[in-house]
This record gives C-alpha cells, sequence and structure tokens, in this order.
C-alpha cells in the first residue's frame, strides 16, 4: 500500500509501507507527524496511530501542536511564549524576513510585469512564512528552506491570496471598517493551509472565518501592543523592525495555535 505523509508542513510520497517504516526506525518520522493511504478516506491520522509502526523504536520527544486555549491566554503570555521560542533562533527568523523582502521587492522590479510578479509569488512566500514561524512558535525543527516550501503548494497558497485581496476589497467597497474586519476574519488562512496542505483555499478562509469568530478584537489588541516597538523601529531608520516583524510573526502563530482546533 502507498502511504504519504507530512513532515514540517510538507507533504512527501508516495512510499511504500516498509518505507515508512524505515522512515520511523530512523527518526525521520515522528509518532505526531501525519500520515494517509487512500483506505483511510479523507482523514489524516497521526503515524503514532500505525500499528507496529514505531514499535521498538525508542520515542521521540517533539512538541505537537498544542491543543489551544480557545483564545483565552493573556495576549502579554502568548509575547512571552513568543520570545521563549525564538530564542537561539533569532539568526533564522531575522534572515527568513530579510529574505522574503528581497524576494518581494526583487519581483517587483521585474520589467513591465513587477506587479504582477509579486501578486503571483506573494501567496506561496507567505505561505512559506507561515511554515517556518510555526515549527519555530511550536520549537519544532525550523529550517530556512521552509521559506520556499510554500511553492509546493502553489495553487493554494495562490487562490487563498487571491480570494482573500478580493473579499476585502469587495468589503472595501461598502467601507472601510467591514474591510479590515473582514481582513481580521482571515488572518489565519495560511496557518490553516500549512497544517493541513490538502486543504482548499475557499475551505481555509471558511475555517479562519470561524477560528476567528469573536477573536478580532483580541488579534487587534495584540497587534497594538507591538505600536510602541514600531515607534522605536522608526526612529532606528527601520532597522529596529527586522527583529520586531519576526517577533510579531511568532506571537501571531502562537496565537493561532491558541485558538485550538
Amino acid at each position: 500500500m502507498d502511504w504519504y505523509y507530512v513532515i514540517g508542513g510538507e507533504q512527501y510520497g508516495p512510499v511504500r509501507e516498509h518505507e515508512l517504516f524505515e522512515l520511523a526506525k530512523e527518526g525521520r518520522l515522528k509518532p505526531t507527524d501525519l500520515v494517509w493511504n487512500s483506505a483511510m478516506g479523507s482523514q489524516w491520522a497521526p503515524a503514532s496511530s500505525v500499528p507496529g509502526l514505531f514499535a521498538g523504536v525508542p520515542p521521540v520527544v517533539v512538541q505537537a501542536r498544542p491543543a489551544g486555549t480557545g483564545g483565552m491566554t493573556p495576549n502579554r503570555d502568548l509575547m512571552r511564549m513568543a520570545r521563549e521560542s525564538l530564542k537561539g533562533r533569532w539568526g533564522l527568523a531575522v534572515g527568513a524576513f530579510v529574505v522574503y523582502q528581497l524576494v518581494g521587492f526583487a519581483a517587483g522590479m521585474v520589467p513591465y510585469v513587477g506587479g504582477i510578479a509579486q501578486l503571483i509569488i506573494s501567496g506561496p512566500m507567505l505561505l512559506g512564512l507561515a511554515l517556518l514561524f510555526l515549527c519555530i512558535s511550536r520549537r519544532r525543527e525550523a529550517r530556512f528552506g521552509q521559506l520556499f516550501d510554500g511553492f509546493h503548494n502553489f495553487g493554494t497558497a495562490l487562490g487563498a491570496n487571491l480570494l482573500m485581496a478580493l473579499f476585502v476589497f469587495l468589503w472595501m467597497l461598502l467601507l472601510i471598517i467591514p474591510g479590515i474586519i473582514a481582513a481580521y476574519s482571515y488572518a489565519m488562512t495560511f496557518y490553516i493551509i500549512a497544517d493541513d496542505p490538502n486543504i482548499g483555499p475557499l475551505e481555509a478562509i471558511r475555517l479562519s472565518k470561524q477560528k476567528m469568530r469573536g477573536k478580532k478584537g483580541k488579534l487587534f489588541c495584540l497587534q497594538l501592543r507591538f505600536l510602541g516597538w514600531a515607534l522605536l523601529c522608526v526612529l532606528s531608520c527601520g532597522i529596529g523592525f527586522l527583529w520586531l516583524s519576526p517577533y510579531i510573526m511568532t506571537t501571531t502563530a502562537q496565537f493561532y495555535d491558541d485558538l485550538g482546533s
């Protein structure tokens, strides 16, 4: 039987069953990683649920996706948790943010089609950021290449980005405030896709709206807590944003996990 598996938000496969067991034996496949085969319908399951897969394999300590509190964790605690997750990873986080900015800038400089190029790559790049900063916030293995892993799910990332932009634009035709509210409703879309690469863009947006119901004000207040830092970054000629932006991204990833399923 052919199997598929997800490690660090990236899908692999198909592999034969004996190859899946080899991955577990080598420690490359963890009990919390998701696996799927055609007999499982539409539901992925933790690798630990496969009978005998980890028999005789020493347990691996990993940080699975947090259960979440339904968004009840105070914002100051989310910020503290983000700082703890970034310890020893600031170089990776800052480097990824710098490259993200440079790629967007380079795409915008393409003659005649710069705007289109930016629009095309922004979705996959945002998905890559979500993948990377979710791993950082969960204190799982994070690698620089995850910044570009969103291109492995190019169609979904592009579709989600275009649909979100369209929906926000349509709401803004009414008034600015409804457009801003819509943007907050869709704020978790790329994190949802990062956790479930098989989900469609419309479904991811729908789930984001569901998660953010009653939590949009909390996210707004969380972002306000960074306002003072942003002003200091402006006084530093923008250099401080190299550290502030990864801090905000990691905190937002903590916010997403705190919302729960």
